[in-house]
């Protein structure tokens, strides 16, 4: 019996010392040889909407859209392990392999680098915090509102509610999300029309390739999703959820390796196959468990991190990619993550239920000085569908704010199907809040559908008087606020706290336009507030304070 035990301690020695000889690589070839497709022949790896997007936009054909060489695959897989996929836009395949044949694949004529990529197995020496990448749910399950849906701010902030009320819910468009998994996507009735519609028209693991369940895994990618798509009126509707989604799960929550990065570019290629417009990634690398992975803040310059570089690919490919600013915003200044300073995409920062940035939300310039985020949005208190009760609760990151202007540009998109990727973020831009005066805390500021899709139609000048706008006194110290608000006789309040939520809610009138509404708080707590205020035609928000 006890020589049984040694043979098998020796053989588990044994396996066990081969599996951790071996590791993951990213193999990068020098050329592209084709024996099987052309450039002639797109339909033969493309898809007829990603051939079409790339005829509606002029963007041509280069030889990224041809798949990796066969030959050189044929070569490679006699001298490794295994291979696991490979990136025709990086001209590469990720192998598991030894270091000896690493060594041997590395003297090979059209081999152009190796990259270390991942260990088979372990974790590395640090596990780095994912509650920075926004994986730590910070929740508040007091989700009760009064006289109105818990998701009216957030959707309100972007101008949902208008854009819904002219017909555009991101139909027609092709919405990627890319994360850490979707369990229960398949049961939660505020996703049941994505399944009644056929709107989901692809999903991948890109993780765990042997895996052929998307719902399953991390909830970080149906907390996202239900940011997007979600439509259970009363419960949480968000902005796009007449889009047609691609799900991939390209994040590994059990550790950081740059095989991440390569997941992300591999899915860009395959949702770019099946003719993705749109790219949503709450997603974002920086330091890694192995520390000679980590980037520095001069790596951020859109050229250098793996992901940013995949980023600017789908990018110049028409692809609109958004993604999270991240979530170290208490380091400082030009704390954005990859992919967040990547040329040519929207990053999204993260502002509280007063408007102002949200301490965790990552603050730019990029290394080469550019503005980052791009734009911001609720992104503290933001509400979604939380597991494992399969309920609407208020959660925080920047992992939440991108996903909520995605929607935005998918619905804005459907309305000017003839824009292309860069047209469309110009108008989310110029329709910020802050356009006028942008800097590396906000970006641009919230944008907002009716500015936007309206914008030139709003700038032009004509002699109709500025709409009236005053609230008073602020700071209030009393109990009576006034509002000068338009030459309507009726509108209608709410007044929001710092946490999102709806404290107080009402119709107001008067008898003439020359007087201010009027609105009783005579309990109103000291804190700092959000006062909405609108009628027919119009909607104004404004900070208030209450001494």
């Amino acid at each position: 019996m006890e020589g049984i035990r040694l043979v098998f301690v020796f053989l588990f020695v044994l396996v066990m010392g081969s599996v951790q000889g071996q590791s993951k690589y990213a193999i990068h070839y020098k050329f592209k040889p084709q024996d099987a497709y052309s450039l002639d022949r797109p339909q033969e790896f493309l898809t007829a909407k990603a051939i079409e997007r790339r005829d509606r936009y002029q963007i041509p054909l280069d030889s990224m859209d041809l798949p990796v060489s066969e030959k050189y695959i044929s070569t490679i897989s006699e001298l490794t392990e295994s291979m696991l996929y490979h990136i025709s836009w990086f001209n590469a395949s990720l192998v598991v392999a030894t270091e000896s044949q690493i060594q041997e694949i590395e003297a090979l004529d059209f081999v152009e680098k190796v990259v270390y990529a991942a260990p088979i197995i372990g974790n590395g020496a640090r596990l780095i915090q994912k509650i920075k990448k926004g994986f730590n749910l910070k929740l508040n399950l007091k989700n009760a509102r009064v006289s109105s849906n818990v998701y009216d701010f957030q959707n309100g902030l972007l101008g949902i509610p208008e854009m819904h009320e002219l017909g555009f819910k991101g139909e027609g468009i092709t919405i990627a999300v890319f994360d850490a998994g979707f369990p229960d996507v398949n049961n939660i009735e505020a996703f049941s029309h994505l399944f009644e519609n056929q709107r989901i028209v692809g999903g991948k693991d890109f993780v765990d390739l042997n895996n052929q369940n998307i719902f399953f895994k991390n909830q970080h990618g149906m907390n996202v999703l239900s940011a997007i798509a979600s439509n259970k009126p009363g419960e949480l509707v968000a902005g796009a959820p007449n889009s047609n989604y691609i799900l991939c799960i390209t994040e590994d929550t059990s550790s950081e390796y740059r095989i991440e990065e390569y997941n992300w570019v591999k899915a860009a290629t395959y949702a770019d196959s099946l003719g993705v417009d749109i790219i949503n990634s709450s997603l974002g690398y920086f330091d890694f468990d192995d520390p000679t992975m980590d980037y520095t803040v001069s790596d951020l310059n859109g050229q250098i991190a793996i992901i940013s570089r995949g980023a600017d690919i789908a990018q110049n490919k028409g692809i609109l990619v958004v993604t999270s600013a991240g979530n170290y915003g208490s380091v400082g200044e030009s704390s954005v993550t990859a992919p967040a300073d990547a040329h040519g995409i929207l990053s999204i920062g993260a502002v509280n239920s007063s408007l102002e940035r949200a301490g965790f939300s990552s603050r730019g310039p990029t290394a080469d000085g550019r503005i980052k985020p791009e734009l911001s949005t609720l992104g503290q208190g933001v509400y979604i569908y939380v597991r494992p009760n399969i309920s609407v609760s208020q959660s925080s990151g920047t992992s939440f704010s991108a996903p909520q202007i995605t929607a935005l540009a998918a619905g804005l998109w459907q309305a000017k199907p003839e824009w292309t990727k860069d047209e469309l973020i110009e108008a989310l831009i110029q329709s910020g809040s802050q356009f006028e005066s942008p800097d590396n805390l906000l970006g641009y500021g919230i944008p907002n559908f009716s500015r936007a899709y309206f914008g030139e139609v709003l700038n032009i000048e004509n002699s109709e008087p500025e709409i009236k706008w005053k609230v008073f006194p602020n700071p209030l110290e009393g109990s009576i606020i006034n509002v000068e608000f338009g030459n309507r006789l009726d509108a209608s309040f709410l007044l929001i706290n710092s946490t999102g939520t709806v404290i107080q809610s009402g119709e107001m009138s008067r008898e003439s336009s020359q007087n201010p509404f009027e609105i009783s708080t005579p309990n109103l707590p000291v804190g700092v507030y959000v006062l909405e205020v609108r009628d027919a035609a119009t909607v104004k928000r404004i900070k208030l304070i209450k001494k």
